[in-house]
């Protein structure tokens, strides 16, 4: 239950519903009390009451009662028999604000509960989301957030209920007669050992049946998202066995939980029979004594009864809880995960951030926590304002490290990164990421039209704006000849245009940001030669007077920019212009020779 303890803020938050809520209950108890004193006078009158148990009257004023003595028989049950109409009547209305008010409390929680997740996912770190995979985290926002709802709508307002009722009942039936209560009750302590005994054992197989329903939406995601690969390595059967056995899995443990609850119900009826039971024959012993009147027997078994379903509930009451401190626990897993570092400079805090002077890099290390892999080893350069630096290398040398380290995508673990003088670790990396216009090499359009996704690099842009944007990333010709021209839709992922044209649109996309800082990483790889010289040329436009990064594998990507670094196994083994480079004879004239070799021969 500690894991709970984190909605209480949420709870006082909606404590003036809550309030009217429990009133409601009260009032719906009581009105659903009322008709079984209403049946006791009506039994009492048609079989005759005891002279002793005559005297009392437990629920009618003086003047109802001398009403009732008044009437002959036959009124005197039509009259009970509309009092306990109205009191059905007003029992149900009570009901239906009582929900009204405790339910909808808790689907307002449920969406400020699933704000908050979707809000601490923005704040999270890349190393959190290459941690965790994506089903688990949806399942996390939408099951979870699900099952603690129950928690605060019906396990709260049945709880709440049941005490009330309780409360009520077990009054009366003492104001009535003590020693038929005590017998009556005599069953609850078992209850009590009972409901404690099965909570843990239905606390333990929820947390496994949540992590199992993660491992499932995990794999289903997986399979969809991949389904292309899947289907181009014949692998539907296999994929569909998987599938089977991770939902047999579940199923098993699922049926353990039901199983528990199955045996927990009856186990619960049969303790209310057993109340029954006892009610009828230490009643009788009563009514022969003279203590009550048989009409008091009818009114116990109907408070017994009444108990019947909010005792019986208590197993699935007890279960919903266990449910959702076991989703709640895995919530606050994520909710209580750091954010991403910042320790603040006056400096930014209150103007935008620019590029004045420079970018620098001094002795930058960086190594991938997950692998351990040493990605960047004392990465020193400089960026004036305005120039272009190039990154090249194989693949794995550290060209992405380094672009996502500028962006705050991850913190270095030595050295540092400065803006005009200013570790950027000390500044929002929402400031910083406002400036930067990224192409990622891993391309990622949303499922929405052309122009929508290249407008998301700048909500306030224009269609002449998105039209100059495409057609200096060389893709308007492309959007063109398409029947829906800037508004089609692109599909999942844009999975409905090529990967050439899915970087062009990303490109563009960066370009309508007109950012301060322009940083490509590796996106033209999927372009052919062509291509790669429109786009660059009218890129040449784009970076003029524009800090920018452009990262390749490419020679023919990187020549004409101002500076050109050669990354070798995270360490710079090469630095200065193309034709410095080229002087060299080292690693960047190899890679520029077998290049030049390999475009000599596709012409042929």
């Amino acid at each position: 239950m500690n894991s709970l303890q984190y909605l209480n803020k949420y709870l006082f938050k909606y404590k003036v519903r809550l309030g009217f809520g429990i009133i409601f209950i009260v009032f719906s108890n009581l009105f659903g009390i009322y008709p079984a004193q209403v049946i006791r006078e009506a039994f009492d009158e048609v079989v005759g009451r005891s002279e002793q148990a005559a005297e009392k009257s437990y629920f009618f004023t003086d003047f109802l009662n001398q009403f009732i003595a008044d009437q002959d028989l036959a009124n005197k049950l039509l009259f009970f028999g509309a009092l306990v109409l109205i009191f059905a009547v007003l029992k149900g209305i009570f009901t239906f604000l009582m929900r009204q008010t405790v339910i909808v409390v808790s689907r307002f929680i449920e969406f400020d509960l699933k704000g908050e997740v979707y809000e601490k996912y923005q704040t999270l770190s890349s190393t959190f989301y290459k941690k965790n995979n994506t089903g688990d985290l949806m399942n996390r926002i939408s099951e979870d957030v699900s099952r603690v709802r129950m928690y605060l709508g019906p396990a709260i307002m049945y709880t709440v209920n049941l005490v009330v009722l309780f409360i009520l009942v077990i009054t009366t039936m003492i104001s009535v007669n003590p020693k038929l209560t005590l017998y009556v009750l005599m069953p609850l302590p078992i209850l009590s050992f009972t409901i404690y005994y099965v909570s843990n054992i239905i606390n333990r197989k929820s947390e496994s049946v949540q992590h199992q329903l993660s491992v499932l939406s995990t794999f289903t995601q997986e399979a969809f998202s991949g389904i292309r690969v899947i289907k181009a390595y014949n692998r539907e059967n296999s994929s569909i066995g998987n599938f089977e056995e991770e939902c047999n899995q579940y199923k098993d443990k699922s049926l353990a939980l039901v199983k528990v609850n199955a045996l927990f119900h009856p186990f619960m009826i049969l303790l209310i029979g057993l109340s029954t039971l006892l009610t009828v024959y230490i009643g009788g012993i009563e009514v022969i004594a003279g203590n009550i009147t048989n009409g008091n027997i009818a009114e116990f078994i109907i408070y017994v009864n009444m108990l019947t379903w909010p005792v019986a509930s208590l197993g699935w009451v007890t279960s919903l809880v266990q449910r959702a401190a076991a989703s709640q626990t895995r919530i606050n897993e994520f909710l209580n995960e750091q954010v991403e570092r910042y320790d603040g400079d006056p400096v930014y805090d209150k103007e935008d951030l620019s590029v004045k002077e420079s970018i620098t890099f001094n002795n930058v290390s960086f190594t991938y926590e997950d692998s351990g892999i040493m990605a960047l080893k004392n990465v020193t350069f400089q960026i004036p304002k305005g120039n272009s630096l190039a990154v090249l290398g194989k693949t794995g040398s550290g060209k992405s490290t380094l672009v996502n380290l500028l962006c705050r995508l991850y913190n270095p673990d030595a050295g540092t990164i400065e803006l005009d003088g200013v570790d950027i670790t000390n500044i929002e990396p929402g400031k910083i990421r406002k400036i930067i216009g990224y192409v990622p090499q891993d391309v990622f359009l949303f499922s929405d039209t052309i122009a929508n996704n290249i407008a998301f690099g700048n909500v306030n842009s224009t269609k002449t704006d998105i039209q100059e944007a495409a057609r200096k990333a060389a893709i308007l010709r492309d959007i063109e000849e398409f029947p829906e021209g800037l508004e089609t839709v692109v599909g999942e992922r844009g999975i409905t245009l090529s990967g050439g044209q899915k970087q062009r649109v990303a490109i563009a996309r960066a370009i309508i940001k007109d950012p301060l800082i322009l940083i490509f990483d590796d996106c033209l790889s999927a372009v052919d030669t062509e291509t790669e010289d429109a786009i660059l040329n009218n890129l040449t436009e784009v970076i003029k007077n524009r800090t920018s990064i452009i990262v390749s594998h490419r020679v023919s990507s990187v020549k004409n920019a101002n500076n050109i670094i050669v990354l070798d196994e995270g360490a710079i083994v090469e630095q200065g212009s193309h034709i410095e480079l080229m002087e060299l004879h080292g690693l960047y004239y190899t890679l520029y020779q077998k290049q030049l070799l390999e475009e000599q021969a596709l012409s042929q």
